[in-house]
C-alpha cells in the first residue's frame, strides 16, 4: 500500500513541478511520477541533508510540508535537466 501512496504523491509532485517549470506539454503521467519521486528524494537530500532544513526530511510525504519540499526538489531536478538539454522546450512551427 505504501508504494501506491508514493506513486500518487510522486505523480502530484511531478505534475506541480512540470506546471511551475512550464514543461507540462512534454511530460506524461509516467514521467511526472519519475520526476516527482526522484525530485522528492533530491529535495530531501539537498535541502535536508546538505542545507540542514529539518522540515525537508519530510519531502515526498503525504503532508503539506512533504509536498512543498518534494516539489522544490522536483523543480530543481527539472531545472538541471533543462540546463543540460535533456528536457528542452517544445518546437514551435
Amino acid at each position: 500500500m505504501d508504494w501506491i501512496v508514493t506513486l500518487l504523491v510522486g505523480a502530484f509532485i511531478g505534475w506541480l513541478a512540470s506546471m511551475l517549470m512550464k514543461t507540462n506539454a512534454q511530460t506524461g503521467f509516467l514521467l511526472d511520477i519519475v520526476v516527482g519521486v526522484v525530485g522528492a528524494a533530491l529535495g530531501r537530500w539537498f535541502f535536508g541533508s546538505l542545507l540542514g532544513f529539518e522540515s525537508a526530511t519530510a519531502a515526498g510525504a503525504l503532508s503539506l510540508g512533504g509536498i512543498l519540499w518534494g516539489t522544490l526538489g522536483a523543480v530543481l531536478l527539472v531545472a538541471v535537466l533543462k540546463a543540460v538539454g535533456a528536457m528542452g522546450t517544445t518546437a514551435r512551427p
